[in-house]
């Protein structure tokens, strides 16, 4: 077996994985969900019969207005959804070096090897996370995503190894696009959060068609859960600065500028300028709750149109990556 079949082999074993993990995890959610709202109906019931009505008196915690009860639920989904995951990074890690060996060089030169390397960067920053703190609820969306773009990296934007172009036969390709891939990873399980975020936020506050979701009860109070995007993106935002800054040294380097109004160079200052406004206005304006999250959002789109959309149909300096 050679690299490439090595590198073909183990990313389709984490795309698996990371499939079942999705399902595992939001099984593990479902159930977690209902064990929220039976704690709940007990700790509404105590507090109605003036902790008469269940013999096990609820927390004062969960006796509080606006609070939550805590719950911890153990299953076997929890189990296979973390051990799925952790295989399926793994797998995700050997396909990427089996990768390198095969081209000979950093996978980090096409759009194939960015999202393959991408990929398992987030998923690495969502059990770095998970192992200081639970954040379970996360699951369902990082593998989620992590097996859509795995997916359409396998069979959409895969390329042969054919060496690297005279431009990208540098020192910066692997501080540049290194430090470019660790950012969008940060960014990507900060979105997940901004998403359940919101979806919490909005269903709280009664939105009709968030109702029928149930599983939703299982992830934390909006606030808690933008604390963690703002961390998150606060992270995403530094290492994107330096992506920038770094490239623009590249491009002194390589093209004899430092700016030259390329659409991938555009593109990526106006991610950092989207970033750049939440952290500001999170921070120094009050925008704390929705304003913030949708904003935090439209950097993500626009960071998903950078790779996607101006990759493929705008022509420029950047186009070979």
């Amino acid at each position: 077996m050679n690299a490439q079949e090595l590198s073909w082999l183990a990313l389709w074993g984490a795309v698996a994985l990371y499939a079942i993990a999705m399902v595992a995890s939001s099984i593990h959610l479902a159930r977690v969900a209902d064990a929220k709202v039976a704690a709940k109906t007990r700790a509404k019931a105590a507090v109605a019969a003036g902790g008469v009505a269940d013999e096990r008196p609820a927390p004062a915690s969960a006796l509080r207005a606006g609070s939550e009860p805590e719950v911890r639920v153990r299953s076997r989904a929890a189990g296979i959804a973390k051990s799925t995951t952790l295989v399926g990074a793994i797998l995700n890690g050997i396909g990427v070096v089996a990768r390198g060996i095969e081209a000979g060089h950093a996978p980090w030169s096409t759009m194939y090897e960015y999202t393959i390397t991408g990929t398992f960067v987030a998923v690495v920053v969502f059990l770095i996370v998970q192992s200081r703190r639970d954040v379970s609820y996360l699951a369902p969306g990082v593998t989620g995503f992590a097996t859509i773009a795995l997916g359409i990296g396998m069979t959409v934007l895969y390329e042969a190894s054919t060496g690297l172009r005279p431009a990208l036969q540098s020192f910066w390709l692997v501080v540049h696009v290194s430090i470019a891939i660790i950012a969008t990873g940060v960014l990507i399980v900060g979105a997940v959060a901004t998403v359940l975020q919101l979806m919490r936020d909005y269903r709280d506050s009664g939105t009709a068609w968030l109702q029928r979701f149930r599983w939703i009860e299982a992830v934390p109070e909006p606030a808690k859960l933008e604390a963690l995007a703002f961390r998150l993106h606060a992270v995403g935002f530094v290492l994107w600065t330096f992506t920038v800054m770094a490239g623009a040294v590249w491009a002194e380097h390589s093209w004899g500028r430092y700016w030259g109004w390329d659409p991938k160079e555009v593109w990526s200052f106006v991610i950092w300028v989207i970033y750049a406004a939440y952290l500001h206005a999170r921070t120094t304006q009050g925008w704390a709750g929705r304003r913030s999250a949708v904003l935090a959002l439209i950097g993500f789109v626009a960071l998903i149109m950078n790779f996607t959309v101006v990759n493929i149909f705008f022509q420029g300096m950047h186009t070979y990556a």
